[in-house]
Order: C-alpha cells, then sequence, then structure tokens
C-alpha cells in the first residue's frame, strides 16, 4: 500500500512538472511609471554594452597593432560581457514595456544555459588574461613560448569549451527536477536557486553539490588572480628607478 502511494505521489510530481509551459518571473514595480522607468534603465545599460564592448571588438579586430596575446583575451572577455548582458536584460525590458511577467519553459531553460555559459568564460577568461600578465611581467623572457598564437587559441577554447559543458550540466541537471511548487520565480529572470525552490524532489541535493563544486573551482580561480598579481606587484616595486616602475 505504501508503495503504491509513493508510485501515485513521483507519478503526481512529474505529471506536475510537465504540466508547467511557463514561468512567471519577478514584477519589477506595480505602477506603469514605474515600468516605464525600469525599461530606459535597462535601455541605458543594454546601449552602454552594446557601445563598450563593440569599441572594443571593433578596435582589436581592426587594428593590426592590437593583435597580440592581451588584446585577444580582451577581445574574448567582451564577447562574454555582451552576452550576459543581451541574455537577461531585453527579456526585462519587453516584460516593463508590455506589463508581462510570462517567460516559456523553453525560454527559461534557453536563457539559463545561455547565461551560465557567459558568465562561466568570462570567469575562465579573466583567469588566463591574469596569466598573461603574470607571465608578460614576471616572465617577460618566456613569453613568447607560453603564450604564442598556438597557446592563446586553445587557451580561449579551452575557456570556451569548458564553460558549454558547465552551462549544459547546470541546465540538464536543474530542469530534470520535478516541481510541484508553482512556477512563480523570486527574480527578473531565470536562475538555479530560484528554479530549485519550485522542486519538490530530494534530487535537488545533486544541483546544489554540484553548485558547491563550481563555487569551489571559482574561489579557486578568485585566489589565483589575487596571488599573481601579488607576485606582480613584488616585481615592479623591485624595479630599482621610478621610471621604470
Amino acid at each position: 500500500m505504501t508503495f503504491l502511494t509513493d508510485a501515485h505521489s513521483k507519478k503526481a510530481q512529474m505529471s506536475n512538472s510537465s504540466s508547467i509551459s511557463y514561468f512567471l518571473l519577478l514584477a519589477l514595480a506595480d505602477t506603469r511609471q514605474l515600468q516605464l522607468l525600469h525599461f530606459c534603465l535597462f535601455l541605458g545599460i543594454s546601449l552602454a554594452a552594446l557601445l563598450g564592448n563593440g569599441l572594443i571588438i571593433s578596435a582589436v579586430a581592426c587594428g593590426h597593432h592590437l593583435h597580440t596575446p592581451m588584446f585577444f583575451f580582451l577581445l574574448n572577455l567582451a564577447l562574454s560581457d555582451l552576452g550576459c548582458i543581451c541574455t537577461t536584460v531585453p527579456k526585462a525590458m519587453h516584460n516593463s514595456l508590455w506589463d508581462t511577467r510570462n517567460i516559456s519553459y523553453a525560454g527559461c531553460a534557453a536563457q539559463l544555459f545561455i547565461l551560465v555559459f557567459f558568465l562561466g568564460s568570462e570567469l575562465s577568461l579573466l583567469t588566463i588574461m591574469c596569466y598573461d600578465r603574470y607571465v608578460s611581467i614576471c616572465k617577460p623572457l618566456h613569453y613568447g613560448i607560453l603564450l604564442g598564437s598556438r597557446a592563446c587559441a586553445h587557451m580561449a577554447a579551452a575557456a570556451w569549451a569548458s564553460a558549454f559543458l558547465n552551462a549544459l550540466l547546470h541546465t540538464a541537471n536543474t530542469f530534470s527536477l520535478p516541481l510541484c511548487h508553482g512556477n512563480v520565480l523570486g527574480q527578473f529572470y531565470c536562475e538555479i536557486p530560484q528554479i530549485l525552490k519550485l522542486s519538490c524532489s530530494k534530487s535537488y541535493f545533486r544541483e546544489l553539490g554540484l553548485l558547491a563544486v563550481i563555487t569551489c573551482l571559482g574561489l579557486g580561480c578568485f585566489m589565483f588572480i589575487v596571488f599573481s598579481y601579488v607576485q606582480i606587484f613584488r616585481v615592479v616595486l623591485r624595479i630599482p628607478s621610478e621610471q621604470g616602475r
């Protein structure tokens, strides 16, 4: 009897999860005036991001004297930053302008995947750029060997590939969970913690464990960046002349 009850409960949970066709995002404002204000703010952020990152991409792509490892990674970082903005802000602008909160189930999954992908690539690229500065200042004689064109291409490809696999793993793991606590998200875009709150299965601990591992890797990258810049400052401060520093 207990077995039948558990089976019925699991079936109901899966049914509730499969019946969700859309999510409701967080409403940033209740009045029309504030909604239009949020739209203008998001529009300003989008235009600033497009202008700033677009100028970086154009300058690096068109300026042959900028075809160096540092600017190559800066171009990749600009693309990643632009992707992060374009993933969440346009939908928030649409919702504010048309006074709606809906996002489809597939749209939410796509937004989550793309956002995690670009955020992961951004962290990897920042770590690689820090390594580039470390080698150029602390080991200048080895710079051409350690950061040649082939090595830069391989590091950039590894950053994007690892970000893709990370995003795919998180998205598949999150949206495989049964959802039975409604479809209201407490954020203006789709994110993992908000979706986990809707889960009615203990298997969400699997995703929490995965998040913990990724957080540890992120802290490792952060510590590497801090260590690298400490070494850079030590080398610079050892230069005897002020002009040399």
